[in-house]
């Protein structure tokens, strides 16, 4: 079966074709942090109009990449959400309309469960069950995977995700949008010792995040210390940051008794996250998977993915759609 995947949640538009029998055959993704930038962060409507502009000639890109032809699609699945409704309404317009228009069945797909799964686009793959560290700029979360659809929320953030907290913190020093980015970049060469903050919940009894308030030491900091280097800065507020996600990751292993982590979302592309959780993993008998770097973020394959899980499983809709831009990942079936 070859499925084609619609991604629009947010600011990127990505489309994929993957091939039950034979693996990921193309995929495209157009971001639109440039067009973003200079507002410090997304506009849904100037969103959902880039996603009209930049879904049909990326549909085509990726056919002629695979070497396929509209007709060749045996099944759309698209995102439903959650994210901005306007832009989840694109895709899901655009993935029902091409589904009517070529007799083929469309299902939508829960966001986080495409991060969920992607891992399982790569080689080797992790097998169920294992725990999955969820972290991006909307979310952050630890659960427990025992299959497609059967998912148990084990912690999650009380206030910022992880993400979300990089790229405010990275406003604070006045980098330009995203500041994530950048704040991995500067940390490279900055001194995580040379200013303590500190590591919310790092201790906590439970499996519960917060970063709003490494945030505000961040602005503390800047604030006393007007002198200091934002490589410095940086460095010390990533390495906070990824103590906390990793502590609870390998917390999370030892109270489950579980021997594969999965880490997904776009923080997830973070190296001193990685090297982090493998020095970890190491020293525990713990296997990591993540899914490729250029998987990470927001993309059609994993929308493609997890849809061919659920079209082999269970029936599409009937064509009547809606899109859900407040979706709890505990509302999802099991296959």
């Amino acid at each position: 079966m070859l499925v084609l995947g619609i991604e629009s949640s947010c600011d990127e538009t990505g489309v994929a074709l993957y091939d039950t029998a034979r693996g990921l055959r193309a995929h495209a993704l157009h971001t639109q942090v440039a067009m973003h930038a200079e507002y410090g962060g997304v506009v849904p409507e100037l969103a959902s109009r880039d996603h009209i502009r930049r879904v049909v000639p990326l549909t085509q890109r990726v056919l002629s990449d695979a070497g396929a032809v509209r007709a060749d699609i045996d099944a759309i699945a698209y995102t439903q959400g959650p994210g901005l409704a306007g832009a989840l309404l694109v895709g899901a317009s655009f993935a029902q309309g091409l589904a009517v228009a070529l007799g083929v069945p469309a299902i939508g797909v829960h966001h986080l469960e495409g991060h969920l799964l992607s891992p399982l686009l790569a080689e080797p793959r992790p097998e169920f069950p294992f725990i999955a560290l969820l972290v991006s700029g909307g979310h952050t979360q630890l659960m427990q995977v025992d299959g497609v659809g059967r998912y148990t929320i084990l912690g999650e953030t009380l206030d910022d995700a992880a993400g979300e907290a990089f790229d405010k913190t990275g406003q604070l020093l006045g980098l330009p949008y995203p500041g994530g980015p950048e704040i991995s970049r500067l940390a490279e060469r900055g001194d995580a010792s040379k200013y303590a903050l500190p590591r919310p919940m790092l201790h906590s009894a439970d499996l519960d995040f917060s970063f709003s308030g490494l945030k505000t030491a961040v602005l503390n900091l800047v604030h006393k210390h007007p002198e200091a280097r934002t490589e410095d800065v940086a460095a010390a507020f990533q390495a906070a940051a990824v103590d906390v996600l990793a502590g609870k990751a390998m917390k999370a292993l030892k109270q489950s008794g579980m021997r594969r982590l999965v880490v997904a979302g776009g923080v997830g592309a973070n190296r001193q996250l990685r090297q982090r959780l493998d020095a970890d993993a190491l020293l525990l008998g713990i296997r990591v998977y993540y899914p490729p770097l250029d998987l990470c973020t927001d993309n059609g394959a994993m929308i493609a993915f997890a849809g061919a899980q659920r079209l082999m499983a269970t029936a599409p809709a009937d064509g009547i759609f809606t899109v859900r831009p407040r979706w709890d990942l505990a509302q999802v079936t099991a296959l």
